[in-house]
């Protein structure tokens, strides 16, 4: 079947080699009647830059790595109706903090941005009060990421007025952007990163140096990510 050969393609496995940590099990706390917590085991889909691939064949291939990277190249997203293509510099990069999925990328306006449903699909009926969609515009993230000037002492290459230039430096270290409704945090392996608010970069920079090394040990703490 064509979905079975587009599965195939998709999967690193089928290149001989070994995969691991392509998917999680998240714990999600269900209050059905807002005194007892029940706990149930959600499957989630790791970014690709958390996929741990062997680096010597483990089995025989059914195809080559070529025609892999040659498949995973290819677009094959609607096209829009005025025919232009759509570019989503952070695309598999934005998760949602609220329910941990990644966020689906999404043009509003002219613009592209990153929206988080939290699961929920015009197919299904509520049956529970949903959390609020999550929308982030890609330009506002790319804008505080360039002037934090505290996630700039550890990746300084973060600051670069080139978004391509910022987006592989986030890919090649393995660095995700969480966002909720409140707080953008940046998640390198081994430190979590509080992004400044819009409109505090001033205050932020008129601080004393030890001030600032204070705030640095805030705002740094132990990746919620396992990374191998």
């Amino acid at each position: 079947m064509l979905t079975t050969v587009a599965a195939i393609l998709a999967n690193p496995r089928y290149t001989g080699r070994q995969v691991w940590n392509r998917q999680r099990t998240d714990h999600d706390d269900l209050r059905p009647d807002g005194t007892i917590a029940r706990h149930r085991e959600i499957q989630r889909w790791n970014a690709a830059p958390q996929w741990v691939i062997s680096r010597q064949i483990a089995h025989p291939p059914l195809i080559t790595e070529e025609q892999s990277v040659a498949a995973q190249a290819i677009h094959t997203a609607p096209t829009p109706t005025d025919g232009a293509p759509r570019h989503y510099l952070l695309a598999g990069l934005v998760c949602c903090g609220v329910c941990g999925r990644i966020m689906d990328s999404h043009w509003v306006h002219g613009r592209p941005g990153y929206r988080c449903r939290h699961g929920h699909t015009s197919t299904h009926t509520k049956t529970s009060p949903q959390p609020k969609i999550l929308y982030i515009r890609e330009d506002h993230l790319l804008d505080r990421i360039r002037h934090d000037r505290k996630l700039h002492r550890h990746h300084p290459a973060l600051r670069s007025p080139d978004p391509e230039k910022v987006t592989a430096h986030l890919r090649t270290h393995n660095i995700i952007i969480v966002c909720d409704h409140h707080i953008w945090t940046i998640e390198a392996e081994t430190a979590v990163y509080t992004l400044n608010p819009a409109g505090s970069f001033l205050a932020a920079t008129a601080k004393i140096p030890a001030q600032r090394d204070g705030d640095h040990a805030k705002h740094e703490e132990s990746s919620r990510f396992v990374w191998k």
